[in-house]
């Protein structure tokens, strides 16, 4: 189980670890949760109280004992949408902090995982026309982000309604032809020689320069010309590609 998820949602460590013994236990006493889940009594007794106040857990009184439960793991639906609630209340403030920059950089570094999480994120949500890319193989597919990453990407770019024309190399054409039967989507392919770390996004006045090494970083660059130029590149690449 991929447990990074929940540190995304906010959950420390040690709120994640009471969390998971509390579903393993189904109700227990805090001594119970001590005991399993061997984090140190004053930081479970504070990971108890504050997955209360998030209304991930729950507890009825037995006299004087608590007794804890973990609320439905669907719960967490109602948790990431009151983050998104409360943080849509200072959304404006900030857009309006935005406007006061004297200058907006053309280009951007983005390091880590998160940070190529946030710029295909970003170019998901440009609003362009078209999402168009080249480059990757094997190791940018499965070994840095992950199969199942790549494929919630373009599910959330077909939910957009984007419609994509991507340019892969053979390393990777079975999942190229899964990719394919998605909605909004065409896929050609490159001989294996074309296989590489980089991978190149065209969408709108955006593009992203992705290196998928050991330490990911992509550079994010806004400027029509520039997109523009990438673009055509692209395009000199998909009439060279096949099906």
């Amino acid at each position: 189980m991929d447990l990074t998820i929940l540190e995304d949602l906010g959950l420390t460590q040690a709120e994640i670890k009471v969390y998971l013994t509390l579903l393993e236990l189904g109700t227990s006493t805090a001594g119970n949760v001590l005991e399993k889940s061997k984090v140190q009594s004053s930081v479970m007794h504070r990971a108890l109280n504050s997955l209360t106040e998030k209304g991930l857990i729950n507890y009825i009184l037995e006299g004087k004992r608590r007794i804890y439960q973990a609320t439905q793991p669907e719960n967490f639906h109602n948790f990431i949408e009151e983050k998104k609630r409360r943080f849509d209340l200072i959304l404006p403030e900030l857009k309006k902090k935005q406007t006061f920059a004297k200058r907006k950089d053309k280009a951007t570094v983005f390091r880590g995982k998160r940070g190529i999480n946030e710029v295909y994120n970003i170019m998901i949500n440009t609003g362009g026309k078209e999402y168009n890319t080249f480059g990757g193989g094997t190791e940018v597919t499965f070994d840095v982000m992950g199969k199942h990453w790549w494929e919630n990407l373009h599910l959330k770019r077909i939910e957009k309604k984007i419609n994509s024309r991507q340019v892969f190399d053979e390393t990777i054409r079975s999942f190229g032809i899964k990719l394919n039967k998605g909605k909004l989507t065409k896929i050609k392919f490159l001989p294996s020689e074309f296989n590489q770390l980089t991978e190149t996004v065209i969408v709108g006045n955006k593009v992203a320069l992705v290196v998928f090494t050991e330490n990911p970083y992509a550079f994010l660059i806004e400027d029509k010309v520039v997109a523009d130029g990438y673009r055509k590149h692209f395009e000199v690449l998909w009439k060279l590609a096949k099906k």
